[in-house]
C-alpha cells in the first residue's frame, strides 16, 4: 500500500506517481478478478486535468501510456510537447465538447469520448475528412438526465447512434457516462452495459476515483482516474 499522500514528502515526485499508478493498477486487476474479468480488458486512463507537464511526466515515465483532459485549452497548453517526446502516448477528450473547439479536438486527441448532439456529430465528421486524421469516438450518455450536464438521453441514445454511422458514417466505438454525484452509481453502470450489448459496442468509459471498482463489475473497458494517480489538485 502507498503511503498517503501527506507522508510522502520526501518521496521523490517519480517514485510518488510509480508508487501512486502501482496502486490504482492493483486495484483494476482485483476487481477485474472479483468480476470475473481478464485484467487486461480494463485499460486506466489516468485524468491529467489542472496538473502541468511535471507532474505528467513522471507518470509516463512509470509506463502509463493513456491519459486523459477535460479542456482542450488547457491540453493544448502541455500535451503537444509530451506528445511529440512520447509518441505512443493516447489523450482521451472526457469533457464537454464545444463545436467551435472541434477542430483543435480532432487534431490533439486520439479518442473524443464526449460526442452528444447532431451538431457535434457533424462538426467531428466534417473536420475528420478535411484533416484525414481519425479519433475513435465514444458517445457520452446523460444517465441521471441532468438538465446541466452533457450526454445523450438514455432513451434517445439508440437512435443517436444510429444517425451518427447512417447519416455521418461515423463509427461509434462505446458509450460514456458521468453518473449523479448523489446517487448509487450501480444502477447507472448497468443501464449503460445493458445499452452498450443493444447497440454491439465494445467499449465503456465509466467510472471515476471514488467509484471504478463499481464500475469494472458491470463492465467498464476505461475507467478513469485522477486523484489517486496523481495526488490532490492544486488550483485550476
Amino acid at each position: 500500500m502507498v503511503a498517503p499522500v501527506m507522508e510522502q514528502a520526501n518521496i521523490p515526485l517519480p517514485d510518488r506517481a510509480a508508487g501512486r499508478l502501482a496502486e490504482v493498477r492493483a486495484r483494476i486487476d482485483a476487481a477485474a478478478k472479483a468480476a470475473g474479468r481478464d485484467p487486461a480488458s480494463v485499460r486506466l486512463i489516468a485524468v491529467g486535468k489542472t496538473f502541468g507537464a511535471d507532474a505528467i511526466e513522471p507518470v509516463i515515465a512509470a509506463g502509463q501510456r493513456l491519459f486523459g483532459e477535460n479542456r482542450i485549452q488547457e491540453a493544448q497548453g502541455k500535451w503537444p510537447a509530451l506528445k511529440a517526446r512520447y509518441p505512443d502516448v493516447q489523450l482521451h477528450l472526457i469533457g464537454p465538447l464545444q463545436s467551435n473547439k472541434v477542430k483543435d479536438a480532432v487534431a490533439l486527441f486520439d479518442v473524443i469520448e464526449t460526442v452528444d448532439r447532431p451538431k457535434i456529430a457533424r462538426a467531428i465528421a466534417a473536420e475528420m475528412e478535411r484533416a484525414g486524421r481519425w479519433p475513435r469516438l465514444l458517445v457520452q450518455v446523460n444517465t441521471g438526465e441532468e438538465p446541466q450536464k452533457a450526454g445523450v438521453l438514455p432513451a434517445e441514445t439508440d437512435a443517436f447512434v444510429a444517425r451518427c454511422r447512417e447519416e455521418h458514417g461515423l463509427e461509434i466505438e462505446g458509450l460514456m457516462c458521468i453518473p449523479p454525484l448523489d446517487e448509487e452509481p450501480a444502477l447507472h453502470f448497468a443501464l449503460m452495459a445493458k445499452i452498450a450489448e443493444r447497440l454491439g459496442l465494445p467499449e465503456l468509459s465509466m467510472g471515476m476515483s471514488a467509484d471504478f471498482e463499481t464500475a469494472i463489475a458491470f463492465g467498464a473497458t476505461y475507467v478513469r482516474v485522477g486523484t489517486a494517480v496523481f495526488g490532490p489538485r492544486g488550483p485550476r
